[in-house]
Formats: structure tokens, C-alpha cells, sequence
């Protein structure tokens, strides 16, 4: 039967094993969100050879240029090379500009209908590009976003992308070396696994070596006093058989001394390796724990808006599909409320950025307030946020809709000693029978362009 201290060793194990199965499940995250940077970098660059074949026979000056960046793109250059010909395109499109009209910029040409469809959809494609980024690069997109509005022709336009570029891979390499990281810890795991792989086999070995010896000593016991019992009986001489049963005990207590100094030195031995792979564990516990702690952070980064500290929109979508199953199965009814902070990008233009920062931190904290365990919040982009009500009905989610609106139109904003006036328009639904999570999100968004329409400051239901 295992003693305590054995069994201990085997729970130590198994729960070891569990870790080793975290961290490559944390290995196996990492590798998809690779994956998916990858993919971003592949639309980044169709992005780019759409612009060269728009920009294509605008001047013979810059189709060298053009050409060069959209075969380089076709070839999968790397950034270095990629850098080097948008720095050249740049400065043909400066030259051309500086000698078009001396004295001052050139007039801007306004673009025909052709090419403005292709420039609007070009520009749409790098600002769904820029949102798909923004859960995962703090407020860097949101700054490239404002300077893909402010963009007014192909060379501002490149430099937002040359910086979404930038930022890529600036990602990219940091997912690299965090999987080098998890590769590594993953390694110390697997080597301190094989030491305690070793001393279970060792130990299960000395076990079958003193279960071996006890064996062979019983044996040898029995043998000399069989032995012994023969002499006896065959004996006449009392001195003799004084002399023969001395001599005879000796032996068997020599052999008993042997067996139990084998055994004493085999039980110091094993002490020492349990000891030292006691402290292996302890060790390992304490890197796991760590490692654990690491990757609920992370998880939490990555499903956390870094401004509002809300949930971003990747665990929106995720908690949506939850949420829609439980209502298949239960039937609880499930409110899903879309904000819009009203005329926002004004706040911004007035006050300057930080101070819309600001706005969306405060908006976000009444959104939250009061909200219970099972409810949820989620920016979902820019100034929009998302709500689930979870066992909220149309009537009580409207009710607390027009409180929540209430309570931040009498928030008291300042930026600079200057007041500034803050409010929320919000569409409403329920799920109902057959909803997934774009058509719920679909009817609620709709009711928001409603109380916009309609004023503004309003709650609408769908």
C-alpha cells in the first residue's frame, strides 16, 4: 500500500501534468493569434495593391514607383524592403508636388466617379482594417483612424497605412516573443516532469530491490535454521551442539545486521532523492501558479477594452453565442441594449482627444454602475458601447435604459474649466426565435439610428 507521503508525489504529478496541458493550451492561443496577424498583414497588403492599381497613370513619374511597390507587394517583401519603396514613392510624390505650381501646393483635383468609388472603398477597408485592430493595440488605431478621415489623397493615405503597417508588425513580433517565452517555460516544465518521471521509477525499482532482499533474507533464515534444527536432532555431544547453535546464530545475526545496514543506507538514499524532488515540486508549483496568473492577466488584456476597462468587442461576440444558447435552452429573457455617445467626435475636436478619453471612461463607469453579476458591458468601438440585461424583460429593460440615460446627462464634465455636455442615445431589443448574434445586434443598432434620427438623448426599442 502507497504511504502518504507516496501518494503525495502522485498528486503533485497529476496536477504537474494539468499545468503542462495550460501551458500548451496558452502555446496553442498564441499560435492562432499569429495566425490571425498573419492574415491581417495579407489584407494590409491586397490593401496596398489596390491603391497602386488606383493610383496607376495619374503621372508618368510615379508608375516606376508604383509598379516597383506593387511587385514587390506580389513577391511577400518584407517590411525592410516594403519601407525603403513607400519612402521612395513619398518622395516622388513630393517632388511632383513641389514642382506643379511654384510658389504654393497644388490645387486639389477632384477625383473622377470611378475613382472615388475605388478611393471610398479603399478607405472603408483600411477603417474596418483599423477596427479589427483596435481591441488589440491600446489607441494607436484609433489615432490612424483619425488620420484616415483627415486623409485627402494617395500620400497621406499610404502613410496611415505605412503606420498600420508599423503596427502590425510591432504585434507580430511581440506575439513571437511571447511564444519564445511560453516555448521556454514549457521546456523547464517538461524537463522538471522527466525528473519526476525518474524518481517514481526509481523508487518503484528500490522497492522491488528491498522487496528482493527481504525475500532473499527470509529465505536464507529459513535455510540455516532448517539447518540447524537437522544438526540438533542428529547431535549427541551437548558441547558440540553448544558450539554448533552459537555458531550457527552468529551467522543469521550477521546477515540480519547486513540486511538491516543495506536497508538503513537504501532508506537514507531515498530520503535524500525525496527530498530533493520535494523541492523540485514546491518549485514547480510556485512557477505554475506564476505562469498562471500570467496567462489569466493576459487572457483578461485581451478581452479588456485597455481604456474603459470594459470588455472589448472579441468577448461581446463570444458572450452574445453564450447568451443565445442559454435563451434557446431556458428561455430567460435577454435585453441587448447599442449606446452612442451623441456628437461625440465634436467633444473631440473641442476639447481635444484626452478629453474625449475622458468621456468615454466616465460613460463607461455609469454604464457599469449598478450593473449585477450576470449582466454584461462591452465597448464596442469607438463611442458605442453594448449592454446584456440577462433575465431582463422589454418593459423593465426600458426602464432601466432612460435611468441610465438620465444618470448621464446629469454628469458634471469639466476639460480646462470649461463644462462639457455629455449625452447617449441607445436602441434596445430582446432575442427572439431564430436570432443570432448579427441579427439581434442588427435590430438594436437600428433602433439607435432611430433615436438618433429622432433627437438624440433617447432610448428607442426595437
Amino acid at each position: 500500500m502507497p504511504t502518504k507521503k507516496q501518494l503525495q508525489i502522485g498528486g503533485a504529478a497529476a496536477e504537474s501534468v494539468d499545468w503542462r496541458q495550460k501551458h500548451l493550451d496558452a502555446l496553442r492561443e498564441m499560435e492562432a493569434e499569429e495566425a490571425n496577424w498573419r492574415a491581417v498583414e495579407a489584407v494590409l497588403r491586397r490593401l496596398v495593391r489596390r491603391l497602386c492599381a488606383v493610383a496607376a497613370g495619374s503621372d508618368e513619374r510615379l508608375n516606376a514607383q508604383l509598379g516597383k511597390l506593387a511587385d514587390a507587394i506580389r513577391g511577400d517583401a518584407d517590411i525592410v524592403e516594403l519601407k525603403a519603396l513607400c519612402d521612395s514613392l513619398t518622395d516622388a510624390v513630393m517632388a511632383i508636388e513641389k514642382f506643379a505650381t511654384p510658389g504654393r501646393p497644388p490645387e486639389p483635383q477632384p477625383r473622377p466617379a470611378a475613382a472615388a468609388r475605388r478611393w471610398d472603398a479603399t478607405c472603408a477597408a483600411v477603417a474596418r482594417l483599423l477596427e479589427r485592430l483596435g481591441p488589440l493595440a491600446g489607441n494607436r488605431p484609433k489615432e490612424l483612424r483619425a488620420a484616415l478621415t483627415a486623409a485627402g489623397d494617395d500620400e497621406s493615405l499610404a502613410a496611415v497605412l505605412r503606420r498600420t503597417a508599423d503596427l502590425i508588425a510591432e504585434r507580430a513580433a511581440e506575439i513571437g516573443r511571447e511564444r519564445r517565452e511560453a516555448a521556454a517555460l514549457l521546456a523547464q516544465v517538461n524537463a522538471r516532469l522527466e525528473d519526476m518521471a525518474l524518481f517514481l521509477a526509481g523508487t518503484t525499482e528500490e522497492r522491488r530491490q528491498s522487496h528482493d532482499a527481504s525475500k532473499s533474507m527470509n529465505i536464507e533464515v529459513l535455510e540455516r535454521v532448517a539447518q540447524l534444527s537437522d544438526e540438533v536432532r542428529a547431535g549427541n555431544d551437548l558441547m558440540v551442539l553448544r558450539a554448533l547453535v552459537a555458531e550457527r546464530l552468529e551467522t543469521v545475526a550477521s546477515s540480519l545486521r547486513n540486511f538491516r545496514e543495506r536497508e538503513e543506507q537504501r532508506f537514507i538514499e531515498q530520503s535524500a532523492r525525496g527530498e530533493r524532488m520535494r523541492a523540485r515540486i514546491v518549485e514547480l508549483e510556485s512557477e505554475g501558479r506564476d505562469l498562471s496568473r500570467n496567462l489569466d492577466l493576459e487572457k483578461r488584456r485581451a478581452r479588456t477594452d485597455p481604456l474603459t476597462r470594459v470588455a472589448n468587442r472579441a468577448s461581446l461576440d463570444e458572450r452574445l453565442v453564450e447568451e443565445i444558447a442559454r435563451w434557446r435552452r431556458f428561455g430567460a429573457p435577454v435585453a441587448v441594449l447599442v449606446w452612442d455617445i451623441d456628437r461625440f467626435k465634436a467633444v473631440n475636436d473641442t476639447f481635444g482627444h484626452r478629453a474625449g478619453d475622458g468621456v468615454l471612461r466616465a460613460v463607461a463607469d455609469c454604464l457599469g454602475s449598478g450593473r449585477r453579476a450576470v449582466d454584461f458591458l462591452a465597448r464596442y468601438g469607438g463611442e458605442e458601447f453594448v449592454s446584456l440585461l440577462v433575465g431582463t424583460p422589454p418593459g423593465e429593460a426600458a426602464r432601466i435604459a432612460n435611468e441610465t440615460r438620465e444618470l448621464i446627462a446629469a454628469l458634471k464634465l469639466h476639460c480646462s474649466g470649461a463644462p462639457v455636455k455629455v449625452t447617449v442615445s441607445c436602441g434596445f431589443t430582446d432575442l427572439r426565435e431564430g436570432d443570432t448574434v448579427e441579427s439581434v445586434f442588427n435590430r438594436a443598432d437600428a433602433a439607435l439610428y432611430r433615436a438618433k434620427e429622432g433627437g438624440r438623448n433617447q432610448c428607442v426599442a426595437a
